[in-house]
């Protein structure tokens, strides 16, 4: 009986597929680890603030330069450089809110963006796809399906980025529209815009409302959609980028605020260099947003690494990057705001460097307490792949953090005074009451680690990590559950669907 009840237990957290850790919302119980004194942080503010007062940002778009100029931003119509008095950035920053919640269609899935609270987010922007059976092959419409019932399927995964993998046989103006039902339709979560540009935003709120059957006026009141906008470091922002987070805004959707900075690439090569040109970049970004709707919800993206110094190749998972994971967070604190970072790595396959950069990556993201962990399952590649594998790696990377951030018990039933002296000195706990009572629940339970002595792994067959992922994303496949949906919304949908994609034509959206 006992048995039956753990094996009931295991389907209802995994699908009835893998064990694995149900859905939860993550705090850090920890304080952040801070790389940078308070004297720094100061230092960095200070030299972001020279950025945007003395240099500028170029800024494209009229429209867009028309807004800092309102504000009282000095324009420069011939270069469009953009700068910025501190008094707009100080209320600006005054505006944005601290914290905030998205709510997707399912309401359980709904997650909270800023204090300690910690969300996984999927690979999202990867060109092409892998995985051992089928090779590596350019992102399509029928892979982007599986990944989406990844997301869904795997609990440890709480929101998805921009399109996972693009689906290069369907057309680029309108693809979007196929990308957005399939992510709306097969899974139940968080899910992100693609923010190239307002209509692409403009229509996932509207495809977001279908699905929650409201209004889309009521999503203003209860935020659904994210997008995440990249400055062109160093120091551009193009326009597509600020129509996407100007439509985003203008609907009080949340705006993530990245820029892209490769220490000796795309900033200088010093660590100092970097973060002052990353906060100078994302608080002309956050700036913006408030301008369009003070009060929209904004995060303090950041996305600092550093370059292989003799190929100029991005690497990631470095210490380096770690240590810009928590840098950033520190900086966000400093205004107030959540912050979005990465989980990521350069190995061409999924590897022990795979696993030791997303690690590194990771820690920096999870210890420095940043709320949106962008790319913490399925990377691979430095982001050109979005590898099957990998995602079962990383599940299980972010399963073990998640166990180390949980609580330890230490009640009176969990100190267990009785069961140590029902025990003689030199006897064992297998067979004690107290260790029977929490068989199934006391350690964490492994999606892919094999802990078998070497006789019997052999024996199994010696397949290493890589190897058993390969079998456990095919189990998950194979015992995916759908997402049920009104199927009158699911009409309504597709009517959105074929409207817009009549409007748009050959035309962008």
């Amino acid at each position: 009986m006992a048995r039956a009840s753990r094996r009931e237990r295991r389907q209802k957290q995994g699908h009835g597929v893998v064990p694995q850790l149900p859905w939860q919302r993550v705090d850090n119980p920890y304080p952040p680890m801070e790389p940078l004194s308070a004297d720094q942080v100061e230092a960095i503010h200070q030299a972001s603030l020279n950025i945007l007062e003395n240099l500028g940002i170029e800024v494209m778009g009229e429209d867009v330069q028309a807004l800092f100029r309102d504000a009282g931003a000095s324009v420069d119509e011939s270069s469009g450089i953009v700068r910025l008095d501190r008094g707009i950035v100080e209320q600006a920053l005054a505006t944005a809110p601290s914290s905030f919640t998205l709510t997707p269609r399912n309401l359980d899935h709904a997650i909270t963006v800023g204090g300690n609270r910690i969300n996984f987010g999927f690979v999202s922007g990867a060109p092409n796809v892998h995985d051992r059976i089928n090779g590596r092959r350019a992102g399509n419409m029928a892979d982007f399906e599986k990944l989406m019932k990844f997301a869904q399927s795997f609990n440890c995964v709480h929101f998805m980025g921009n399109q996972v993998a693009p689906p290069i046989e369907l057309p680029p103006n309108n693809r979007h529209l196929d990308t957005y039902r399939a992510a709306l339709t097969l899974t139940d979560k968080v899910i992100s815009g693609v923010p190239i540009g307002g209509g692409r935003i403009r229509d996932l709120i509207e495809m977001v409302a279908i699905v929650r059957g409201l209004p889309a006026a009521a999503l203003q009141d209860d935020p659904s959609v994210i997008g995440n906008i990249n400055i062109n470091s160093p120091r551009k922002l193009d326009l597509e980028m600020a129509h996407g987070a100007m439509m985003l805004a203008r609907h009080n959707q949340a705006t993530i605020v990245t820029p892209f900075t490769l220490m000796g690439a795309m900033t200088p090569v010093t660590m100092a260099a970097a973060l002052a040109q990353q906060n100078a970049e994302a608080l002309l970004g956050i700036t913006l947003t408030q301008l369009v709707r003070p009060g929209a919800p904004v995060v303090y993206g950041a996305f600092t690494s550093n370059v292989d110094m003799r190929s100029g190749a991005p690497t990631f998972g470095t210490p380096e990057n770690a240590k810009a994971n928590m840098a950033g967070a520190q900086l966000a604190r400093r205004y107030g705001l959540p912050h979005r970072t990465s989980a990521c790595n350069a190995s061409n396959t999924v590897d022990a460097q795979a696993a030791y950069e997303t690690e590194m990556a990771l820690t920096g993201a999870v210890f420095g307490h940043g709320n949106l962990i962008y790319h913490a399952v399925g990377w691979l590649e430095g982001g050109l792949v979005a590898s099957f594998e990998k995602i079962v790696l990383d599940v299980e990377l972010v399963q073990h953090m998640m166990g180390l951030l949980s609580p330890i018990d230490t009640s009176d039933a969990a100190l267990g005074l009785d069961a140590i002296a029902d025990v003689a000195p030199g006897g064992h706990f297998f067979g004690s009451p107290h260790t029977m009572a929490r068989y199934d629940t006391a350690f964490y339970q492994p999606i892919l680690s094999d802990w078998r002595n070497s006789q019997a792994w052999e024996e199994a067959g010696g397949q290493s990590a890589t190897e058993r992922a390969t079998a456990v994303w095919q189990q998950v496949l194979a015992g995916y559950q759908q997402p049920a949906m009104d199927p009158a919304r699911v009409e309504a949908l597709d009517a959105y669907i074929r409207l817009r994609r009549e409007e748009i034509g050959d035309g962008e959206p």
